[in-house]
C-alpha cells in the first residue's frame, strides 16, 4: 500500500455537513455552510479579523494583492522559497516580485536583510507596493519585525499563510492572523482541507467586503447584471465549505498528531549529516510536513538516494520548493541572500506526514532511511 506525503483525512463529521447543505439545497456557491465555515475559521483565530471563503490560496493572494493597489509596474518583495501559487498573483497584476532569502534558523524570510534593503530602497524612492512572506512548512514567518517594518515604511504586509493553519507564534497569537491580510489556503494536501479553497483574512472590514464583492464576478447592486469594474469568480462553494466545517472540529487534532510524527522521526533518524527544521523559541509550528536536511559528505547519501529509495518502496517524499529566483520562469529576477533556500532546496525532503499514516506505516518509513544510512557507500 502506497504511503503518502500528506493526504486527505476525514474525520466523517464532514458527511453530516454536506448532508445538511444538501438537505438545504444550497448546493449553488454560497449558503449558511460558508457563513458558518468563515465564522468557524474567525473564532478559531481568536482575533479580530474578517474571513472571506475563497476557491483557492491563489486566489485569495490575488485578491489582497490587487485591494492593496498593486498595479503594473510596483514592486512586491516575497519570500523566494514557496510554492509558484503564492507568486504567480504578482504577475496577474503586471507587477515585478523581487525575491528574498531565509533565515537559517526559522527557515522564513529573512527580516534582517529586508530592513536593510527597505532603508536602501527608501532612500532611492523605489519601495515596493507589498511584502509577501511565507509561513513555511507550518511555521510562522517571525511577526513583530515583518509588521514594525511596513508600518515604518508604509508598506503593505499580506502574509501567505498557506501551510500553517494552527500554528501559533510568540505565545497563542496564531498563524494566520498577521499584516493587513493573511491568505490560507485548504487544499487537498494541507492539514486541514475542503477538497479545494482558500481564505482571505484581514483586520480591514472594507478590504472583505472589496473582496467579497470582487470575488463574485464583481457585480453592481441592480436588478440585472452591471459591471463596473473586473471581477473573478472566486467565491468558495458551499459544499466545500461544508466539508471545512467538519474539519473545523478537528483542527487541533490534526496538528497534535503531526507533531506526534515529527518528534518520532526526529528521535529515530538524528544523527550526523541529518537536522530537521528547527522551531525557535516562541514559535509553535503544526509540523505540516516533516523536513529535513541531508549532509551528504556527513551522511554518506544524497537527498536523492533518499528519495529515489523511498519511492521504489511506493513511499512519497519530495524535495523541498525549489526557490522561485531559480525557476526559469524568474531567470535574472532580483535576489537578496546567501543562498540559505538554494542550500535547502538542493539537499532538503520532505517525509510522509500524513495525520492518518499509521505507526506501523511510520516505522516502515523510518526503518528503509536508516538502513540506507547504515549501509555502508
Amino acid at each position: 500500500m502506497r504511503i503518502y506525503l500528506s493526504r486527505p483525512h476525514m474525520s466523517g463529521r464532514e458527511e453530516v455537513r454536506v448532508a445538511e447543505a444538501f438537505a438545504s439545497n444550497f448546493v449553488a456557491p454560497i449558503g449558511p455552510q460558508l457563513d458558518a465555515f468563515e465564522a468557524a475559521v474567525r473564532d478559531y483565530l481568536e482575533a479580530d479579523v474578517y474571513c472571506v471563503g475563497l476557491s483557492s490560496g491563489s486566489a485569495a493572494l490575488h485578491l489582497a494583492l490587487r485591494i492593496a493597489g498593486v498595479a503594473p509596474g510596483d514592486e512586491v518583495w516575497v519570500s523566494s522559497m514557496t510554492f509558484a501559487g503564492g507568486i504567480f498573483p504578482v504577475n496577474y497584476l503586471g507587477a515585478t516580485p523581487r525575491f528574498f532569502d531565509l533565515d537559517p534558523t526559522s527557515w522564513t524570510i529573512d527580516t534582517v536583510r529586508l530592513a536593510e534593503e527597505l532603508a536602501q530602497a527608501e532612500l532611492e524612492n523605489r519601495l515596493p507596493k507589498a511584502i509577501v512572506p511565507t509561513d513555511l512548512y507550518g511555521q510562522s514567518v517571525d511577526l513583530d519585525p515583518l509588521e514594525a517594518l511596513a508600518a515604518k515604511y508604509g508598506v503593505r504586509l499580506i502574509v501567505d499563510s498557506a501551510e500553517s493553519l494552527g500554528a501559533t507564534y510568540r505565545g497563542s497569537r496564531k498563524a494566520g492572523t498577521g499584516g493587513d491580510a493573511a491568505i490560507l489556503s485548504f487544499n487537498g494536501n494541507k492539514i486541514i482541507t475542503t477538497s479545494g479553497g482558500g481564505m482571505l483574512v484581514t483586520r480591514h472590514k472594507e478590504w472583505a467586503e472589496e473582496a467579497r464583492f470582487l470575488a463574485a464576478q464583481a457585480r453592481d447592486p441592480a436588478p440585472h447584471y452591471e459591471h463596473s469594474t473586473v471581477g473573478y469568480n472566486y467565491r468558495l462553494s458551499n459544499i466545500c465549505a461544508a466539508i471545512g466545517l467538519g474539519q473545523m472540529e478537528v483542527l487541533d487534532d490534526r496538528v497534535a498528531r503531526r507533531r506526534e510524527i515529527f518528534a518520532r522521526y526526529e528521535a529515530n533518524l538524528s544523527r550526523t549529516g541529518i537536522a530537521f527544521m528547527q522551531e525557535p523559541l516562541g514559535f509553535h509550528s503544526t509540523r505540516w510536513l516533516t523536513t529535513l536536511t541531508i549532509e551528504p559528505e556527513k551522511a554518506g547519501v544524497t537527498r536523492e538516494d533518499i528519495r529515489l529509495m523511498l519511492l521504489d518502496h511506493q513511499i512519497e517524499s519530495r524535495p523541498l520548493w525549489k526557490p522561485m529566483h531559480m525557476q526559469p520562469l524568474y531567470a535574472g529576477a532580483p535576489y537578496h541572500g546567501v543562498g540559505i533556500d538554494e542550500g535547502l532546496f538542493a539537499n532538503g525532503l520532505c517525509l510522509p506526514s500524513s495525520s492518518d499514516m499509521t505507526d506501523k506505516q511510520q516505522e516502515e518509513v523510518i526503518e528503509r532511511v536508516n538502513s540506507l544510512l547504515d549501509t555502508p557507500h
